[in-house]
């Protein structure tokens, strides 16, 4: 396999490399690519040693081995790397599971949807070849970014063999809503693989919104703002609107404009039908039914009937860019298209004028320019549109400061461009109303609209879009080593071993859910089990024991009552030793039968939540509500009890998934300081995952190790990832 090594380099990974490949009778040719992608990577990788890994164009077997190192070494010359797919893979995996599910899901067509197993293995098996070649050209330091829905799965499958990398992931569509997302089959499986990444972009806050909203109710993951707690890691989530390479499409149409340049054939034939009174209208899509296409012509149609005056005097120029021909929803879109036109056409149409001028054909990017300069209106009305850089091309060429564009509100683009007419496209009373609107603007307000768009779509180009990504991706190393300094490895564990193995006097605090135990949908489901009784049995041998939880003293002693250890429940209430009970607060419990009604109203209010009644604590647990209300209904009881409890000195924990409500005079932090007198410790060691934790580390000497269980802010010296790895190191003390 071929394999290029550099230094601190980028990767840019797609589906295909920005490159065209063409063999004619053995005959090989390279050109560069054109179009949003390749232009915006341009300067990303041609600086420093950057390459770029994607799939060629050409099956590799369809083409003999002599030609294929050919094609390799012209390929590695233009400082990209080709995935090796077969015929079979392009078919199963990009044909199928690539536009057959993942295209019309996130576009909302679910009507297109197809879930085929085999197809979901051939798009896994395509992001492991990917995979493969990433990692034979990956090193220490390098950046990765992924791009598209083709690869959803590769950022964790780059993660899992390269766990230091910063990998970026860009959506280029639409991410769905939860309620579009969770019908797909596969649904875990996709976020999980988009999740290796260490940022991951989208074009707007709705796209990152809907990903986080799916993150939460089907990874059940924490989101604080727009960064995911994800095992050992946090991952930004952020929203970066794509832009055009502006100058590129002004200075060509400034050329277009002046004398200098032979004007084309289709432009002189456009200028043939511009007068004063006549106005033409652009339309310019793939053929693809997230465009819209065929409700545009109908809506055109209803225009013409409601305004019978613009008869004659507006015309629709359609260019339709073939797209996946030999798929059958785009067969029938094009026969759709082409007998709509047809009809409309034949409807209106007179000796001297033709509504619409429809071309189903690619176009040089010189004829496009004299399209956008010639058209007095853009129309560009898709039904769901990841951004739409078209729209974004129109007003860049319009240099003299004139013309309108009508633009779906569905389009990622009308988020950041505000000054169009923004419609919704299957109102067609809207959308004619804002054509009419469109043809009858004065010039004046035509140019302040313009002028506007031009000056933040110049600001915020293409090169911008990606520079501002690269900065983000750049700025989560900080994150990453902010984690790695407080991690629990290497020389800190071995320092924390060796240090409980030559001390004498030592005291182990330890809670026990999120700690020893991982979090249960029912608490009385977290019962200790006869793995951890034995390393708690070894550890109580060597050291001092305290369990120090939160929960009620009759759990407990039901659980380790037959055990030596010490125990503390109820956060700080009750102490266990020498196989005593002795009471360390003496509180009221009147509280609870106010409190209580306030409780059972949220749980009724919001489904699969419960109340768990303590001896001097109420608890509300929400683990198995949904996120999102659940997040609501938080911030609604904490405020209504943050007045009631401050009247009647109780205090309100926020712990995993749980409010609870207990006296203001309880902490675990009492109790520390209470266990630090009764002797002279040379070796301390605390360990605790919640906040509620927090007020041990606070009251734990400098010279004890204090580990929080969990990467969020901590006041601990150093942090472990979960229960599982506190076992494996209570086990290395042992």
């Amino acid at each position: 396999m071929a394999q290029i090594i550099f230094m601190n380099k980028t990767i840019i990974v797609s589906n295909r490399l920005p490159l065209q490949v063409a063999i004619d009778e053995n005959s090989l040719t390279i050109t560069p690519s054109v179009g949003g992608l390749a232009t915006g990577m341009k300067s990303v990788h041609a600086e420093g040693n950057g390459i770029w890994v994607g799939w060629s164009g050409i099956p590799e077997d369809e083409i003999d081995s002599a030609l294929s190192i050919e094609v390799d070494t012209k390929i590695r010359n233009a400082k990209c790397v080709s995935v090796p797919l077969s015929s079979e893979d392009i078919e199963d995996y990009y044909e199928g599971f690539s536009n057959r599910a993942l295209w019309p899901l996130f576009h909302y067509f679910m009507e297109y949807t197809y879930f085929e197993q085999h197809e979901w293995e051939a798009y896994k098996r395509a992001n492991e070849k990917f995979a493969e070649v990433v990692i034979d050209n990956l090193e220490d330091g390098d950046t990765v970014w992924v791009h598209d829905y083709q690869l959803l799965l590769l950022p964790q499958l780059i993660k899992d063999k390269k766990p230091n990398t910063t990998i970026g992931f860009f959506l280029h569509i639409p991410f769905p809503s939860y309620e579009i997302f969770r019908t797909f089959p596969w649904r875990a499986e996709i976020l999980t693989g988009m999740l290796g990444a260490d940022l991951l972009g989208f074009h707007t806050y709705d796209y990152e919104r809907h990903f986080l909203s799916s993150v939460k109710r089907i990874l059940r993951l924490d989101v604080n703002f727009n960064e995911i707690n994800y095992h050992d890691r946090i991952i930004k989530v952020d929203s970066f609107p794509m832009g055009i390479d502006y100058d590129k499409f002004y200075n060509t149409a400034l050329k277009h404009h002046s004398e200098t340049i032979k004007k084309s054939d289709l432009r002189k034939r456009l200028e043939e039908h511009l007068t004063e009174d006549k106005k033409l209208i652009l339309s310019i899509d793939r053929m693809d039914y997230t465009k819209g296409i065929p409700n545009r012509i109908k809506a055109f149609e209803y225009f013409l009937d409601t305004y019978p005056e613009y008869k004659e005097k507006v015309r629709l120029v359609m260019l339709a860019v073939p797209s996946r021909s030999n798929v059958p929803q785009y067969q029938k879109l094009k026969r759709e298209t082409d007998e709509l036109v047809g009809r409309i056409n034949g409807k209106f149409a007179t000796v001297s004028w033709t509504p619409i001028w429809y071309y189903y054909r690619s176009l040089p990017f010189e004829d496009l320019i004299d399209l956008y300069i010639s058209s007095d209106i853009a129309l560009i009305t898709p039904i769901r549109d990841g951004m739409n850089l078209v729209a974004k091309e129109y007003v860049a060429t319009r240099i003299k400061g004139d013309g309108v564009l009508i633009l779906s509100e569905m389009a990622g683009a009308s988020k950041e461009m505000n000054e169009a007419l923004l419609i919704n496209p299957n109102n067609f009373q809207n959308f004619a109303w804002n054509l009419k609107r469109a043809l009858t603007m004065p010039l004046e307000e035509q140019k302040t609209r313009i002028k506007f768009l031009q000056k933040r779509l110049k600001r915020y180009d293409v090169e911008k879009w990606a520079k501002e990504f690269l900065k983000s991706l750049e700025a989560t190393k900080q994150i990453k080593n902010a984690i790695i300094t407080k991690k629990l490895s290497g020389d800190y564990e071995n320092h924390l071993i060796e240090d409980f193995k030559n001390k004498k006097k030592k005291l182990v605090l330890l809670d026990y859910d999120g700690t020893l135990v991982g979090f249960k949908d029912n608490p009385q489901d977290a019962q200790p089990d006869e793995a951890l009784f034995k390393l708690l049995d070894q550890l109580q041998e060597q050291s001092t024991l305290v369990l120090i939880s939160g929960r009620d003293k009759d759990t407990f002693q039901r659980w380790f009552g037959h055990k030596p250890y010490n125990l503390v429940t109820d956060h700080g209430v009750w102490l266990y030793e020498k196989k005593e009970w002795v009471q360390l607060e003496r509180l009221k419990t009147d509280w609870m039968q106010s409190i209580r009604p306030i409780l059972e109203t949220f749980r009724d209010s919001t489904p699969s939540t419960f109340i768990e009644t303590k001896n001097y604590s109420l608890a509300w647990h929400y683990r198995t509500a949904d996120p999102e209300l659940a997040k609501i209904r938080t911030m609604e009881l904490n405020t209504v009890l943050t007045s009631m409890v401050a009247n009647n000195g109780l205090s309100i924990l926020q712990g995993n998934k749980v409010i609870e409500i207990k006296s203001s005079n309880v902490n675990k932090g009492r109790v520390v300081s209470r266990l630090l007198t009764q002797n002279d410790y040379d070796f301390i060691m605390v360990l605790g995952d919640d906040w509620t934790d927090e007020y041990m580390f606070e009251e734990a000497p400098e010279s004890a190790y204090t580990i929080k269980v969990g990467f969020t802010k901590t006041k601990a010296k150093y942090q472990i990832k979960d229960p599982n790895q506190v076992r494996q190191l209570l086990q290395k003390l042992i």
